[in-house]
């Protein structure tokens, strides 16, 4: 598959979770992913726009991208960026079903990477 990019833009706001999972899904399911790793990009993008929110930007915007390896979801992030219980939480399951998982504070953005199988 040549690399395939994707862009999402959606209001901080919970609403707007459900959306935001079903397109990584979608995504997911167009990489040809088992259903496993469906569920856990579903469930890392979840837990990436809880994070993204909490940090109270105006928008959140997603960069899905597609490859061979996988597939990558970069989320713009606040200036709130703390060390809530919220955040705690989420980092935590972020780390869990993600192949990787940064915060750079600098650019204000979330990497979260799933690796096919």
């Amino acid at each position: 598959m040549k690399t395939a990019h994707v862009e999402l833009s959606v209001p901080a706001e919970a609403a707007f979770a459900r959306s935001v999972r079903m397109m990584a899904a979608n995504l997911a399911v167009c990489l040809d992913m088992s259903v496993d790793d469906v569920e856990e990009v579903r469930m890392a993008a979840g837990e990436g726009f809880v994070l993204s929110c909490a940090t109270e930007p105006e928008a959140c915007a997603i960069d899905f991208t597609l490859s061979d390896q996988g597939i990558s979801m970069d989320f713009s992030l606040g200036a709130a960026l703390g060390d809530t219980d919220e955040l705690k939480l989420a980092r935590l399951l972020l780390a869990a079903v993600c192949d990787e998982f940064a915060i750079d504070q600098a650019a204000a953005k979330l990497h979260l990477m799933k690796r096919i199988g």
